[in-house]
């Protein structure tokens, strides 16, 4: 829930935060001080956030590893549509020792996350250009001495979609999005209803805004993101994402207010020099 505020809030605000002021946001969901205070503590100790001190105050930002994974996850969670395939594949191949084991099995939790599929063993592949990311983690787990790296294509004997079936269970991904669309759909309708007759308030919004993203951002755990060409015929991940985006928006401006009115009051500077408008937001503006 830590990692939602920050991707979908305070990345927009400086990227850091008081934690009196993530104890009071975190309290909306019945959170208590000493759960908060642990939760932060292991994201720090995982490299995602740094802490500094400030009078009396302790402030948690992000780190530029933490940077670029809410970046890199925003930038899938708000992607209505994939751009059209060129019909390349990146691929990772590795062959790393018996006694860097833990590397091998953090890399393959982190191959998954960025949308790849295990077509053979230590054998890695997705049609989305992910050379950025896969070269991120070569670096970050220095083991380049170990991986093989390739931008190919698909000759064969069969067509491209076996690849896509040997790689991802698209049926069990499919069933997913329709049991989203079946839980959100109803909670947008009442969502609606409550804004416009002032029975929910900006709590409320933060409150419901945050689930919704949390619960959505699952889908980068099991969902490659590919390209229509690659995508079955009946597909509910696109009627998702607009479900998504349609009760996001209806969420985004109360919900806001009510996190800059928390955030304001530990973070004296965003007063002075205001960071970002909600107004602003890319899903209000993509025309």
């Amino acid at each position: 829930m830590i990692f939602t505020i920050y991707g979908d809030y305070i990345r927009h605000y400086g990227s850091e935060i008081w934690i009196g002021s993530l104890i009071k946001l975190l309290k909306e969901f019945g959170h208590n001080e000493q759960a908060v205070r642990a939760a932060i503590s292991r994201m720090n100790k995982q490299g995602w956030v740094e802490a500094r001190k400030e009078s009396n105050r302790s402030y948690y930002y992000l780190t530029p590893r933490g940077i670029d994974r809410m970046e890199e996850a925003a930038t899938r969670i708000f992607k209505l549509k994939q751009e059209k395939w060129d019909g390349k594949w990146t691929m990772l191949t590795y062959s790393i020792p018996e006694e860097k084991r833990a590397i091998r099995d953090e890399l393959r939790k982190e191959l998954v996350w960025s949308g790849f599929g295990s077509i053979a063993n230590s054998c890695w592949i997705s049609p989305n250009r992910l050379m950025k990311q896969v070269k991120t983690l070569v670096e970050k787990y220095e083991i380049s001495n170990y991986v093989h790296i390739f931008l190919t294509e698909y000759q064969g004997p069969h067509e491209n979609i076996r690849l896509v079936q040997d790689c991802w269970d698209i049926p069990a991904i499919n069933s997913k999005y329709k049991k989203f669309i079946d839980i959100y759909q109803k909670k947008y309708d009442l969502a609606k209803t409550g804004i416009q007759t002032g029975n929910m308030t900006p709590a409320d919004c933060f409150v419901e805004r945050t689930k919704l993203v949390h619960e959505y951002r699952k889908f980068l755990f099991i969902d490659p993101g590919l390209p229509e060409e690659l995508l079955p015929e009946i597909w509910f991940g696109n009627q998702a994402a607009q479900l998504f985006s349609d009760y996001y928006k209806e969420l985004v401006v109360p919900a806001g207010e009510f996190f800059e009115s928390v955030f304001s009051e530990g973070n004296h500077l965003y007063k002075k020099n205001k960071k970002y408008d909600i107004f602003q937001h890319p899903l209000l503006n993509e025309e």
